[in-house]
């Protein structure tokens, strides 16, 4: 039986020393001798915003030497038919390779195969032979690389752990980048150079062939598995704040702001307006905290200043609030490119709420979600013509790779460095969700590291984008002036029923653990309500609700941090009058006997569920 978390069961397929898990359309975990040598290789297929078209295994043909998924992409206009097959070809020898055949004319930015090499070749010695037969020496590696470390491969060799790896491309020529970036876990090696133009069109009746030939030699490592997880905890700096992003969903929300069991309020409310959207103003005022379907009547003075109260934010000031405390707001603006003056306005609109930071990213152009010194100074500006005083912070909109490649594009004088964490980007697996974990301590680590001082706010953190950064048309935009559809992420396909998941929590203590580095100061997990929120709209708690509360308990407290062993299992903690709390997570498949050692030397063990936390 299939749940909403593991998705379909895997299927595990072996030739001799080779095996591979078969996931939908991914030859997974690919083994020889029992060790990993590959993370994945599958087929892909890009459209021309770089979103990836249905790949559907018709059938499976397997035998003892060759495992072949008779596929068919669906979606973004695509229509590729053929095959994707695994293959042992002697002693040591491994093939991968895809014949896929497009029955229409077809814009895509990428069609062929795709191989995930494992991040624990970090640091470890790589030989790239060019289409030109040279050979060049390299390393994976460490410390997360902004571009491409490895380009016009022809072939790869490498040495790990006991074993000698070899590896040729056929049917294009690949290039590598660094998939940390997007906390993916895995070094990607793929076809089409990015120098190239794209889009380009695969035409009717042409065919794409590409094929991966490995060869392994040696002997693995051998390791013995401990019976007990075993985590060492070290007291540091004050634990992260804990936020939420504002629900983008359509109206109507919830007639409670934050159940009265929900826990602790949240830090602070994350909203990004889109200036050039008709319902900016709509959002703004939900994110403060008004009903959209507050009957209210305009006071006087509203009435002479032509204020609508349904969709003007300034109204707040002059209503009293009954659905909780007012929300702090993170208020991050995308410029309209095309009405430069109305950042002015938008400004004007955050008079009289609790504004606790605030930044803009330009949507077009060089700078593209990155805030450069142009639109930092247009931002301040504003502030200083509306008589406000906000903490003004800066970064990028999307994931850390945009930080990691432009963040010599920051002024100078921010008050903190932002950016975003989306683990389903690349791959919509729960593996890959469960990988990113090590990778968001990397990304949050770099970060703070690029920050140089400055406080880190890592959010929105969202399970899928919440925008599409790569995207060469332009987004959907709103109809209405008011919240019906919703905006922002309500408007792509953005939801994951993994949402609603028990596992999330324990995904999300997970992640915070990872995460809350030093340097660190807020982490805003989802949204208040709907598809992408800790709450559905009828103001149902889910799951995870739970673990934004345990998290934002600890907050501002002295933490006790430390690394997991293995990605799967993390424990985070707070050092406190009352004494110390900490929160324990699996991710694991099966139940872990875990020992968490405190600063001092005592010890706390629990049993702890998979898919499941617990405090300490």
């Amino acid at each position: 039986m299939t749940d909403v978390w593991s998705g379909a069961p895997a299927t595990a397929w072996r030739s001799g020393p080779w095996s591979l898990e078969l996931r939908d359309d991914e030859f997974a975990d690919i083994a020889y001798d029992g060790h990993v040598v590959l993370r994945s290789v599958r087929a892909v297929v890009r459209d021309r915003n770089w979103d990836t078209a249905g790949l559907v295994v018709d059938r499976v043909d397997g035998s003892d030497l060759a495992l072949t998924l008779h596929v068919h992409s669906t979606g973004l206009g695509s229509d590729l038919r053929g095959i994707v097959r695994a293959e042992v070809r002697g002693p040591g020898r491994l093939r991968v390779l895809t014949d896929l055949e497009s029955q229409t004319d077809f814009a895509t930015n990428r069609t062929g195969l795709v191989v995930l090499h494992p991040p624990a070749l970090a640091g470890v010695g790589l030989h790239i032979r060019h289409s030109d037969g040279a050979v060049a020496h390299s390393r994976f590696p460490e410390r997360i690389s902004p571009h491409q470390p490895a380009l016009d491969i022809a072939g790869l060799s490498w040495s790990h752990e006991g074993l000698e790896l070899d590896m040729r491309f056929t049917g294009d020529v690949f290039e590598m980048e660094d998939q940390r970036n997007w906390t993916d876990a895995s070094y990607k090696t793929y076809s089409r150079p990015l120098a190239l133009p794209f889009p380009y069109t695969v035409a009717a009746g042409e065919r794409v062939v590409q094929a991966i030939d490995v060869a392994v030699s040696g002997t693995p490592t051998a390791t013995a598995p401990d019976p007990v997880t075993r985590i060492r905890l070290e007291e540091g700096p004050p634990l992260p704040a804990i936020g939420v992003a504002a629900s983008t969903a359509p109206d109507p929300a919830p007639a409670d702001r934050w159940p009265a069991d929900g826990g602790v309020w949240p830090a602070a409310v994350l909203v990004e307006l889109d200036l050039a959207t008709r319902n900016w103003r709509a959002a703004l005022g939900r994110a403060a905290g008004r009903h959209p379907a507050d009957p209210r009547p305009q006071s006087p003075s509203e009435r002479e200043r032509g204020v609508d109260a349904r969709t003007d934010p300034s109204s707040l000031s002059e209503r009293p609030r009954d659905e909780g405390p007012a929300a702090a707001l993170d208020v991050r603006f995308v410029l309209d490119d095309s009405d430069p003056s109305s950042i002015d306005e938008a400004v004007h609109a955050l008079r009289g709420l609790p504004i606790v930071r605030v930044t803009a990213f330009p949507p077009t152009g060089p700078a593209r979600h990155v805030s450069d010194l142009d639109a930092i100074a247009r931002l301040r500006h504003a502030l200083t013509e509306a008589g406000l005083d906000i903490a003004v912070v800066g970064g990028v909109r999307s994931h850390f790779t945009e930080l990691n490649r432009e963040h010599h594009r920051l002024p100078r004088g921010l008050a903190g460095i932002v950016f975003s964490s989306t683990p389903l980007f690349h791959s919509l697996s729960t593996a890959q969700l469960i990988e990113a974990l090590p990778m968001q301590r990397i990304v949050a680590t770099q970060g703070v590291g690029i920050a140089a001082g400055l406080p880190v706010h890592v959010g929105p953190i969202s399970l899928r984008p919440h925008f599409n950064d790569v995207a060469t048309t332009p987004p959907p935009m709103p109809a209405h002036d008011d919240l019906r559809d919703g905006y922002g992420s309500a408007l792509l396909d953005a939801g994951d029923v993994r949402q609603s998941a028990p596992q999330l929590a324990a995904w999300t203590v997970a992640s915070a653990a990872a995460l809350a580095v030093p340097g660190v100061a807020t982490l805003a997990y989802f949204e208040e309500w709907g598809p992408r929120g800790v709450r559905t709209a009828d103001g149902t708690a889910l799951p995870v609700l739970a673990a934004v509360s345990a998290l934002a308990a600890l907050a501002g407290a002295t933490g006790l941090r430390g690394d997991s062993p293995d990605g799967l299992v993390w424990a985070l903690g707070a050092r406190t009058a009352g004494g110390d709390t900490v929160l324990v997570a699996n991710l694991d498949d099966r139940p872990r006997r875990v020992e968490v050692e405190l600063p001092g030397g005592a010890t706390r063990t629990a049993e702890v569920l998979p898919g499941s936390f617990l405090p300490l």
